[in-house]
C-alpha cells in the first residue's frame, strides 16, 4: 500500500497556551484515497496535588459567586485529576470536514470517500491546501508535548 507523508511535526505547549489554536497547513497533490491523522499528547493528567489545588481555587474565585465559594472549595478534590485537553479539527480546501473532540491523548483519525472517524465527514479527498487545527482547550501541566503525523493512503 502506498503511503504519502504530508506532515510530520512535534511541539510543546504550556499553560499560557490554553484557549488558543495551532493550525497546520499541508498540500494534497494527488486527490483520492484515505487521509490519516495520528495525534498524540502528554502528559494527560496533572499529578502535582498542591498545584492542582491552587488551580482549582483560582477557578473557584473566578467562576463561582462569592456566596457559594466556601461550599465549592470544601469539595475541591472532586475536580481531580486536572487534565490537559487538546482536540483536532480538519478543513479541506473548500469546507470544514469535522472535529474529533475527544479526551483521548492518542488518536488515529481518518477520512475517505467511503467513511470517516466519528466527528469527521466522509467525502472526496480533494487536491489542494488542507488544514488541521489543534484546539488547546486546557493545558494544566508545566509542559505538554505533542506529535502530529498526517499521511495519505490508497484505498
Amino acid at each position: 500500500m502506498m503511503r504519502r507523508i504530508l506532515l510530520e511535526t512535534q511541539g510543546e505547549v504550556s499553560p499560557v497556551c490554553s484557549k488558543s489554536h495551532i493550525t497546520y497547513k499541508f498540500h494534497i497533490s494527488e486527490p483520492g484515497g484515505k487521509l490519516c491523522i495520528h495525534f498524540a499528547y502528554g502528559p494527560k493528567n496533572l499529578e502535582d496535588r498542591e498545584l492542582s489545588k491552587t488551580l482549582v481555587y483560582e477557578s473557584i474565585e473566578k467562576y463561582i459567586e462569592p456566596s457559594r465559594r466556601e461550599l465549592v472549595q470544601a469539595k475541591w478534590e472532586s475536580y481531580l485529576p486536572l487534565k490537559n485537553l487538546i482536540t483536532v479539527s480538519v478543513d479541506d480546501p473548500d469546507s470544514h470536514r469535522g472535529a474529533g473532540h475527544r479526551h483521548d491523548p492518542e488518536q488515529l483519525l481518518h477520512l475517505s470517500m467511503k467513511d470517516a472517524s466519528p466527528g469527521l465527514i466522509s467525502g472526496p479527498i480533494h487536491s489542494g491546501m488542507w488544514e488541521v487545527t489543534l484546539s488547546l482547550h486546557a493545558v494544566v501541566t508545566d509542559q505538554c508535548k505533542f506529535s502530529l503525523n498526517i499521511w495519505q493512503e490508497e484505498e
